[in-house]
Order: C-alpha cells, then sequence, then structure tokens
C-alpha cells in the first residue's frame, strides 16, 4: 500500500490509481447504479426500447453509460449492461418485466443445464464489448472504464429460481440435495464468466468487477465453496492473460467472511456493502483498495446528514487506497441533485 504522498502513478486517472493500490486523496469517487431511473435522461431513453435491447444496442448502452458522467464527471464509468446477461448469452431464456424483474427459465434439472451452451457466450456478447470499444474512445480522458459481471453464486441463484427470491429457496436447495448438479453450474458459470471479462478487457475495460449481491445468505463452508474458490479461480483465470488489470470483488453481507474473501481470491479491491464499518475492515484487511460504503438511503434523502456520514467515511480511510463509492446501487427515485452534492462533498478539501 502507497502512502498518500506516494508519487503518482504513470496513469492520469484517480480511479485505476486507486484500484492498483495508490492512496489517492480525494479519493476518487463512482456509484453503483450510477446510470439509472433516477436520471430523467435515462428515463427517457427507457421510452425508446426494452432494457435487453438496450443492453445489447452499443449505441444506446454506450449512452446511457456515458450519462452520469456529462452529469456528474464521475471519476468511473461502468457499463450499462446486467449481471443475467451471461445466461442470456449460454441460452437461458431471459425477459425483463415492469415491476416484477427478470425472470428466466430456471435450471432445476441436468437436462435444463444440458441445454445451456457456454460457446454461444462470445458471438452473442459481441454487442457488449463493442460498447466498450466505443466508450473506450469517447470517455474522458482521465475516467476509468469499468466492466463487470456477475459471480457465479449470485448469477446461479436467478438461474435456479427463474428470477429474484426473497430467500432463494431453491438454489439453497439444489446445493443441499444435488451437489453434483449444483457444481456443475457454478463450473460452467466460473469458466464463462472468466472468458467473459477476459473478453470485456480486450474489448477496452481498464478495470473489472464481481458482483456477488447474494453471498450473505451462505453459511461459511458454503461461502468458501461457491464465493471465495469461484472467484479465486475467475482472477487467476484474468490474471493469466492481463495480469496489470484491477479485479473488484463486492461479496455483499458476507460479514467477517470478507476478511478471508479478500485474502485468499486475489482481487485488488473489497467492495463493501452498507452494513460493514470500513474502519474495521481496514484493519482486518490492510493491503488492499477498499470501496465504500454509503448507505444510499443517506443518498436518497439527502441533506447535511448525508453530507456529513459521507465524509465521515471519506476521512476514516485517509492515507490508504480507497474509491468512495455507495453500500449498493442508487436508489429508483433518488433526487439527482443529490448525487451532485455527494460528488462535491467528496471532493472538498
Amino acid at each position: 500500500m502507497n502512502s498518500e504522498n506516494a508519487p503518482l502513478s504513470s496513469s492520469s486517472k484517480p480511479l485505476l490509481r486507486a484500484l492498483k493500490g495508490e492512496a489517492v486523496w480525494p479519493p476518487p469517487i463512482w456509484l453503483m447504479r450510477q446510470a439509472g431511473r433516477y436520471l430523467p435522461e435515462f428515463r427517457a431513453m427507457r421510452d425508446k426500447a426494452d432494457f435487453l435491447t438496450r443492453c445489447m444496442t452499443p449505441d444506446m448502452a454506450e449512452e446511457l453509460t456515458l450519462q452520469p458522467i456529462r452529469r456528474y464527471g464521475m471519476d468511473g464509468a461502468i457499463l450499462f449492461s446486467d449481471i443475467l446477461i451471461l445466461p442470456w448469452a449460454m441460452g437461458q431464456s431471459l425477459e425483463f418485466i415492469e415491476g416484477r424483474g427478470p425472470v428466466l427459465g430456471a435450471i432445476r434439472s441436468a437436462a435444463d443445464l444440458e441445454r445451456l451452451d457456454p460457446k454461444r457466450v462470445l458471438e452473442a456478447t459481441a454487442p457488449v464489448r463493442e460498447t466498450l470499444s466505443r466508450l473506450s474512445k469517447s470517455l474522458p480522458d482521465v475516467t476509468t472504464l469499468l466492466g463487470f459481471a456477475g459471480s457465479p453464486f449470485t448469477v446461479a441463484c436467478y438461474m435456479v429460481e427463474g428470477g429474484g427470491s426473497r430467500d432463494f429457496a431453491a438454489t439453497r436447495q439444489m446445493m443441499q440435495t444435488e451437489p453434483m448438479l449444483f457444481d456443475r453450474l457454478i463450473e460452467t458459470l466460473t469458466v464463462s464468466t472468466a472468458e467473459m471479462l477476459c473478453g470485456q478487457i480486450e474489448a477496452g475495460a481498464e478495470a473489472v468487477m464481481l458482483f456477488d449481491s447474494w453471498a450473505g445468505i451462505l453459511p461459511p463452508t458454503a461461502f468458501r465453496r461457491y464465493v471465495i474458490e469461484p472467484t479465486r479461480q475467475i482472477v487467476r483465470h484474468i490474471r493469466e492473460k492481463h495480469p496489470g488489470t484491477p479485479i473488484i470483488g463486492f461479496p455483499r453481507l458476507g460479514g467477517i467472511m470478507v476478511r478471508e474473501y479478500a485474502e485468499q481470491t486475489g482481487v485488488n479491491t473489497l467492495a463493501l456493502d452498507t452494513v460493514a464499518d470500513p474502519a474495521q475492515i481496514a484493519e482486518l484487511v490492510p493491503e488492499i483498495t477498499l470501496q465504500g460504503n454509503l448507505d444510499p438511503m443517506a443518498l436518497f434523502s439527502g441533506g447535511e446528514a448525508m453530507i456529513r456520514e459521507a465524509k465521515a467515511i471519506r476521512d476514516s480511510l485517509k492515507g490508504r487506497p480507497h474509491v468512495f463509492n455507495l453500500g449498493h446501487g442508487v436508489m429508483q427515485h433518488t433526487p439527482p441533485e443529490n448525487v451532485g452534492a455527494l460528488v462535491d462533498a467528496v471532493r472538498a478539501l
């Protein structure tokens, strides 16, 4: 870990420097779901095409990625896409229904799994790589381009359930009663995720993030098996092909297990959820960049309370590599002016 006064890296991009282990002050900022329904310009685009079409049409995906960069000057631009593009690319049916979310053809048997074809992924995700290629040319010189994917366990949850769930009971039952089938699914996703992320890097992504949104529903043994181990394999695969590309891991609600996650997976940056105490996590994992972790509700509410909380998080991590972000994504009805005020507060000295 570099000190706050360490010499600048060769990059002029604050976020990329922080992701590579430099303590940048003030910390760079970007937000999960920064391109989203809280922006009027995003809602205007939403009326032109369904969600999947927007993800898979480079003109639209590029524009949606750029909107928060134009408005706020974020240090990072994260590709407008979705973690369920991968199962869709393998042949699983996928539809996004307003008010309900994603609906997939549930994977409940070996026959269901056999119908998936990982060989389709490269061709099916070509529009995503085209979007990244365009963004690498259209973004400001100081902005870091981020690619991403869902982590195998979280993506498997949606694939097995056929959509979102409160408790992912079918997924957890498959883990218990058909472990070989679930292992095959995780293995398929691990290989395909690693290859897809390498494709994103080759198309222009300067760093990538793994979202494990449902890691926190697992007990420790299963967490090690289905969260840590697949992530470790993905990181190893990326490092073999693209050793200099930073990787952000987000094991949401992982609790004390995030220490093992950080130590064993090899990610460069640990993204913290809302319930994590940044100062305590900093003591547990001293040699890694931390990302996060303002409560999205604080951003939604805005005002002086938001500014105080944001500066407290920022200041608690001064002197070590830190990327300011939320503990989860921007909420749908967040006032856009609150986001602007947050960016100003984090950057204010």
